[in-house]
This record gives structure tokens, C-alpha cells and sequence, in this order.
């Protein structure tokens, strides 16, 4: 069955033939809840209903926390690099001075393991 434009179907709810009703409906349904209370007292009581992991991730919202992150991750990664270049000035191979990836430098540690093992037991 098509509807006309002049003919609204009441079961529908874009068909409800009062506006101000149906504004009044979604300001209901639309209307914000506050977040956080903006009391300290309130605030700090509704911080300690929450589960861990909603504070962890409050926490790790912030722009302080994200930083730190950042610069441990940088650190961290420094400190592996610098592991990988120690382990393939140890390795040798032709010319000394190839650029290897790191799961070549892994390989290539594996089979020269390998070989000294092979050597000591000759």
C-alpha cells in the first residue's frame, strides 16, 4: 500500500501528524548525560565505582600518559636496534659491510652457532 504525503500512517513514527510531539520525543532521547560529576567529592566517588579496566583506560587517555608511552616505545626500540647491530658486527660475512635485515641477521646467527658447535665437536 503507498502512502500520499496528505495520508500519514499512525503505526509508523515519522508519521505521527504533530511536529512539536515528535521534536519533543527526540530532545528526550537526545538529551547528553553528564560524563563526570563537576563536584571533586562527586568526581572522586564516581572514579572509584568504575572497573579497572575503565580507569586503565582513562588513564592511558591522556595526553602526559601517551607521551611517556611514546618515549619508552622509542627507547625500547633503540635499545633492539642497537642489539641487532652488536649481533651482526659478530657475524661474518661477504662483503663485511652488507646491509642484512633483521631476520637475516637472526638466520645468519643460527647457522654460525651451528658451524662453531660443528667446529668444537671436530
Amino acid at each position: 500500500m503507498m502512502l500520499s504525503p496528505d495520508q500519514p500512517d499512525p503505526d509508523l513514527p515519522w508519521g505521527q501528524p504533530d511536529t512539536e510531539t515528535l521534536l519533543d520525543s527526540f530532545k528526550v532521547a537526545c538529551t547528553p548525560t553528564p560524563a563526570e560529576p563537576v563536584d571533586g567529592e562527586d568526581k572522586a566517588r564516581s572514579l572509584a565505582t568504575l572497573s579497572r579496566e575503565e580507569k586503565r583506560r582513562r588513564r592511558r587517555a591522556t595526553a602526559k600518559y601517551r607521551s611517556a608511552h611514546a618515549t619508552r616505545e622509542r627507547i625500547r626500540v633503540e635499545a633492539f636496534n642497537v642489539a641487532f647491530a652488536e649481533l651482526r658486527k659478530l657475524l661474518p660475512t661477504l662483503p663485511p659491510d652488507k646491509k642484512l635485515s633483521k631476520i637475516e641477521i637472526l638466520r645468519l646467527a643460527i647457522c654460525y652457532i651451528s658451524y662453531l658447535n660443528h667446529v668444537l665437536d671436530v
